[in-house]
């Protein structure tokens, strides 16, 4: 679609901020009025509008898909949205480790014993860590207890997380990253240890490195959503 119009902004609605389209208000593509809940947002929303030139490329707007997913998807059911998200405290990333090489069985403890630690004194909880590849089952309390944080949070903020969790697998890193308790390079890095370390032994082609280029853009609009939402 061409770009039909001359100025994007952000303007006060009710209960928030929409965006205007020469004065119009943008709708999400269920037809539901596009409004967030802080002025930051709404702004970077709004520059993503006044950024297209001709063809107007959905691929170059993260943080208006985010917000549409919040209020398209995510709004009618949070509670169901939720659980299928709080599924990946299953079987946590940060839980299965290598059982050789010592070399990355260090690199693996350093990077995410702290994960599991914070969310462990964060929740009052307890892992199951596992050097198996079979699935290694936690605990229903603890289980509860991260389905609970989980649904504890809004659309917009279950929005930015889905993609932090399912582009890692890990649920812990996810929340450690929404509640503020980590870095974004931190947690990135924590969850890329095992394929940083098989390329570092095997060496990286084209197109695995143009797809962790592709997941590290979607994992940074992800952050600057919630960056903009606080």
């Amino acid at each position: 679609m061409k770009r039909f119009y001359d100025e994007a902004k952000a303007d006060p609605v009710e209960g928030g901020w929409g965006i205007l389209l020469d004065g119009k208000p943008v709708r999400t593509p269920g037809r539901n009025l596009l409004a967030v809940p802080q002025d930051k947002l709404a702004f970077g929303i709004a520059a993503e509008w006044s950024g297209q030139e001709g063809e107007i490329d959905p691929r170059s707007m993260p943080l208006t898909g985010l917000a549409n997913a919040a209020i398209d998807h995510i709004a009618p059911d949070p509670a169901g949205f939720s659980v299928g998200l709080a599924k990946y405290g299953e079987n946590d990333l940060f839980c299965y480790r290598a059982d050789n090489p010592a070399e990355l069985q260090r690199r693996q403890c350093e990077a995410w014993d702290p994960m599991l630690e914070w969310a462990a004194g964060r929740y009052g909880l307890q892992f199951e860590t596992t050097t198996d590849i079979v699935h290694r089952p936690q605990s229903d309390e603890t289980v509860e207890k991260l389905s609970n944080a989980v649904a504890s949070l809004d659309p917009f903020r279950l929005a930015a997380l889905a993609p932090l969790v399912q582009i890692g697998g890990s649920l812990v890193g996810g929340l450690a990253l929404v509640e503020q308790a980590m870095d974004e390079d931190t947690v990135w890095n924590a969850i890329r240890l095992d394929e940083d370390w098989q390329e570092s032994q095997w060496g990286e082609d084209e197109e695995a490195i143009a797809a962790r280029d592709a997941k590290r853009r979607e994992f940074a609009a992800a952050m600057r959503f919630l960056r903009l939402l606080s």
